[in-house]
């Protein structure tokens, strides 16, 4: 089982400087209406094809979507893979920390 994290949470860690393996797994869209600066995208349509680029090393992986749906079914499939990941719940929508927009 995966674990979860709050947007706060993310947030905390983000200002603390401790580096984060962000995922956003929004589509292109919705990661240009805005999203955190730190994070990479790699839309959940496109996840199997670029798993390759999800380079852990010791760090755990932290996925976020629009909401926490799709971000959890991509932990899943990566728990399931044997990655340590962690699924933030309420995802961009109870974000209330700094984001950027464009690509």
């Amino acid at each position: 089982m995966y674990k979860e994290m709050t947007t706060e949470e993310l947030e905390q860690q983000l200002k603390q400087g401790k580096p984060v393996n962000l995922i956003d797994v929004r589509e292109l869209d919705e990661w240009e209406e805005g999203h955190i600066s730190s994070a990479r995208l790699i839309p959940l349509s496109e996840f199997t094809q670029r798993i390759g680029e999800l380079a852990q090393d010791d760090q755990e992986i932290v996925l976020i979507c629009r909401s926490g749906g799709r971000s959890g079914r991509a932990c899943e499939y990566l728990d399931a893979q044997g990655y340590d990941v962690v699924n933030v719940t309420g995802g961009m929508l109870a974000w209330q920390g700094d984001i950027v927009t464009g690509a």
